[in-house]
């Protein structure tokens, strides 16, 4: 886009002529003021100039560019055509002990949320429709068939979904078993099933079968393998073993995320999610309206500075 280039150019031709002219009118009372750093007479009119500058090019920008659509406002997708990820998370009280993460201070579950967050960031197929379903005692679906990848991660930041629940033991085969009922009249290989759980309490049989919609399952394991947390009078610690039985019985994957997020070549070999190799790169609309932020705070911000600067009292007769 040349347009915004040439914008910028003639703007900093203007600004040029105009700092010039107020530098003639600046140097006739100059010796007045001898306090004042001579280097502000440089650093304010290059400051002024690179700004004026940024903030064409970034509004030309924004003009010429497309408006981008919400996803709200786009064209919703068939059924017969949408993807699908089905999200089953444990929300038991075990995911609130703090034995997850590089250092193991965070909690189970906010170590949940940054691995989905990771998950959704390499996740490049506009069809994709999320589906959340959390399980404790029982299970509850929180979010249904949504395209919006803000409102899932707000649910897993933000919502204590415990208190749900009945207090009870966990029925991890539960939120399983409310996912196959609501797979079971999408399409055949259109969902990747992820469950994410320290595999505290998990019985040894009962788990369902997964419908043909589901062609990919991944489990994800959180919180210390080895250590354990006390918690209702026994010690909590991802189950290794029991979750790597449930992946196995699924026909999937296990992951232990509790150190490193799910490999890129992990979430391939699912066969059911498009994934790119990279996160989502800035475009130019993201660097425009970066540079019109930074640019008006440094041109608001410059008389403050300046009159911080100087010297009041040794300018006062």
């Amino acid at each position: 886009m040349t347009t915004p280039i040439l914008v910028a150019l003639a703007t900093t031709i203007l600004v040029v002529v105009a700092e010039f002219v107020h530098a003639r009118r600046v140097a006739l009372v100059q010796p007045l003021m001898p306090q004042v750093p001579r280097a502000l007479f440089v650093v304010a009119p290059l400051v002024r100039v690179l700004t004026l500058t940024a903030l064409a090019w970034a509004l030309t920008t924004l003009f010429l560019l497309p408006p981008k659509a919400h996803r709200s406002k786009m064209k919703s997708i068939e059924p017969k055509e949408r993807e699908h990820l089905l999200l089953v998370l444990d929300v038991s009280p075990s995911m609130r002990l703090q034995d997850a993460g590089e250092v193991g201070k965070d909690s189970r579950s906010r170590r949940a949320s940054s691995l989905v967050s990771s998950l959704l960031e390499r996740v490049s197929d506009e069809k994709m429709h999320f589906t959340v379903i959390a399980t404790y005692s029982g299970a509850k679906p929180v979010v249904k068939e949504s395209r919006d990848r803000e409102v899932l991660l707000n649910i897993l930041n933000d919502l204590n979904m415990q208190y749900a629940f009945e207090v009870g033991k966990t029925r991890l085969f539960a939120g399983l078993e409310e996912a196959a009922k609501i797979a079971k009249d999408w399409r055949p290989d259109s969902a990747t099933l992820v469950l994410i759980s320290d595999g505290d309490t998990v019985p040894p049989s009962g788990m369902p079968r997964m419908p043909s919609s589901v062609g990919g399952a991944l489990v994800v394991g959180v919180g210390d393998p080895m250590k354990g947390t006390l918690i209702d009078g026994r010690q909590s610690r991802q189950d290794v073993s029991t979750l790597r039985e449930i992946a196995n019985r699924l026909g999937g994957e296990y992951h232990d995320g509790n150190l490193k997020h799910v490999p890129t070549a992990t979430l391939r070999s699912l066969g059911s999610l498009k994934v790119s190799a990279e996160k989502q790169q800035l475009t130019l609309r993201e660097y425009a309206l970066f540079a019109i932020a930074l640019a008006s705070f440094l041109l608001a911000s410059l008389p403050l500075i300046l009159y911080l600067l100087t010297d009041r009292k040794k300018l006062s007769p």
